[in-house]
């Protein structure tokens, strides 16, 4: 490479950072327990995949113009509940999410959630 492309290069190389930094922080991949080469490989696929489902997360909320960071919007996801029922005569099963705050339903409304 010349050194403009090298320049060039470097100047991406905060995606990077960030990258390692959300998979060791939010998808807690490190540290690594196993021995076996198998197992080490299988858990890196998982953090792999893990940090592209967070990735397109990231896509959606902005395709969707949410001005939130993927973290906030787990946090706000985390905290939806879904309350499941049998009535004791049918026995059919009625369910309801249970929304406490605006963030939680404007999540729901633009993800089609509910």
């Amino acid at each position: 490479m010349d050194k403009n492309e090298v320049v060039a290069q470097y100047g991406n190389l905060w995606k990077i950072e960030r990258a390692f930094r959300i998979s060791k922080t939010d998808l807690r991949i490190r540290p690594i327990y196993h021995r076996l080469r198998e197992r080490i490989e299988a858990h890196i696929c998982i953090a792999f995949c893990a940090y592209k489902i967070y990735k397109e997360l990231e896509r959606q909320l902005k395709e969707r113009e949410l001005e939130w960071s993927a973290e906030y919007a787990i946090e706000i996801a985390s905290s939806i509940f879904e309350v499941s029922m049998i009535t004791p005569y049918s026995k059919e099963k009625l369910s309801r999410l249970h929304i406490k705050s605006e963030e939680q339903v404007e999540l729901v409304e633009s993800f089609n959630l509910g």
